[in-house]
Parts: structure tokens; sequence; C-alpha cells
């Protein structure tokens, strides 16, 4: 019996924070093997990254939902539990959390705000292929019931599940394990929390997704230890390039070597829309 093929989206989050993750992106998409960025809508260079993607129309682009370290869609007064008055979300996010839950004011501000970042996605005329959360808050339990609830209206069809393999990493890393045994168990519980919900509304996710437990080093080393590794069917690969703060993550994705690894081995690189 053939194994099903090995398919790989291959993400950047954080499209618009600034141009140089809007220059490392594209480049990454033209030159290496990233297919998909995850859009930041408040961000000062979002809108170089909108004139960057429709001039690179195969890549794919969604919403990456900011409700934590980032600037709001709406002003405060609008929103007053959620921002400051510079118009930006509380930089704690387990803090965040907890107050999102706890209280109805938040929960009544981000059924505000949630749909706003949606409207700016949609003003820019690009087709949405994803959406995810800053910081993965979109499995956040009332984040996603607000998701859900509105997931065919706002046109949402694949969203990430954040299950990186805590023991498969284990194999290709080393170090901060604390960092990651404690975030592979909170994702993996809200992500078989998210399941069953995405399913019953349609909504599309890659099997797996690595990232999570690398935290800014998704690095030339790890992608080579990581692809001949892969399990069949559909995983996610997110990383942070740019061409300053995290430049080795941007190397990894635009060199050759990788690119020849995945070809020789392959690894079929799709956009979420392909899921």
């Amino acid at each position: 019996m053939r194994s099903a093929p090995r398919r790989l989206i291959v993400n950047a989050d954080d499209f618009g924070l600034s141009h140089s993750v809007n220059e490392a992106v594209i480049r990454a998409h033209r030159e290496g093997i990233l297919t998909t960025a995850s859009l930041m809508v408040n961000e000062a260079a979002s809108a170089g990254a909108v004139k960057l993607a429709k001039e690179n129309p195969t890549l794919g682009v969604g919403l990456h939902l900011a409700l934590t370290h980032g600037k709001s869609a709406l002003r405060q007064a609008e929103i007053p539990s959620l921002v400051d008055s510079r118009g930006e979300f509380s930089t704690h996010a387990p803090t965040a959390g907890l107050r999102y839950f706890c209280s109805a004011r938040c929960r009544a501000d981000l059924r505000k705000e949630i749909p706003a970042q949606f409207d700016k996605f949609r003003a820019t005329g690009l087709p949405m292929d994803h959406v995810n959360g800053h910081l993965h808050l979109h499995l956040h339990p009332v984040v996603l019931g607000i998701l859900l609830e509105n997931a065919a209206g706002w046109g949402i069809r694949a969203m990430r599940l954040t299950v990186d393999p805590f023991f498969l990493n284990a194999r290709l890393a080393g170090g901060r394990w604390l960092y990651r045994l404690s975030h592979a168990l909170i994702f993996r519980a809200l992500s078989a929390r998210a399941a069953p919900l995405l399913r019953a509304k349609g909504v599309r996710s890659a099997q797996r997704v690595f990232g999570l437990l690398q935290n800014a080093r998704v690095d030339g080393a790890y992608i080579q230890r990581l692809l001949p590794e892969l399990p069949p069917g559909d995983s996610e690969l997110y990383s942070h390039p740019s061409l300053d703060q995290f430049k080795q993550e941007f190397d990894a994705l635009v060199d050759p070597a990788v690119k020849s690894r995945v070809q020789a081995l392959g690894i079929q690189l799709i956009r979420c829309q392909d899921l």
C-alpha cells in the first residue's frame, strides 16, 4: 500500500511588520521554498506587504490575527479593555489570554476588533489563503469561538492547528527542554480541542506544524534534518524570516541546498488553499 505523498506548506508569520520582513518574505518566495505568508494588517509596513503580494500572486497570503504584541484596527475608545492609549495590545500573552477568557468586557471588545481586522484584510483585495494568530492566539477558546461562528461569512477555509510533534523535534534539536515540552503540551491540548470544531465547519488544516518548538531557530541545519523525517501527509513549517532580526531563518529558506533537498525527497510545496 502506497503511503500518502509528503506535502509541505512553508509559511512566514508577521508579513507587514517591517520593510525588512516584507523583503525577506518576497525573496524567500521568489528564490527559495516559501509558499505562504501571514499578514499583520495593522502594522506600519502592511501596505507595502500588500503591494508586494499583488506583484507575486503565487504567494498565498492569510490573516495573522493580532490580539497581543501588536496594534489594533480600532481606536482605544472603541475597545478600551484591549489596548492602551497608543492602540497597542498587551505584550504579556498569558495575562491577556486570561483576561480574554474571564472578562465579559474583553469578550465584547474582541467581537468588535476581530471583524475589524478581517475587514482590513478584505479591503486589500487579496484572496484569503488562511487564518492564524500572532502567538497562536487564534486557538484561544474565546477567539476560536468567534472565528468559527463567522467562518463562512469571513471566508475562513484554512486555519493552523499548532501541533508540533515533540518526540520528533527532540530527535532533531536539543536544549530549552522546559520551553519545548511546555509549549508542546499547551498547544497540543488547544489543538485537540479545536480540531473537531474546525472539521465541523469545514475548515482545513495541516496534520502537523513545525516551528513552534524551534522559536526563532528554524535555521538551515534544522530544516535539513527535518526534511527526510517529514511524515506522509500534509505538514506546515513556519518561521519569521527577516533581513535583520531573524536573518538565519531567511537564509535557511533561500539556501539552494535546502531547495535541492526538497526536490530530491519528492516533497510537494503547497499553499493552505491546496489542502
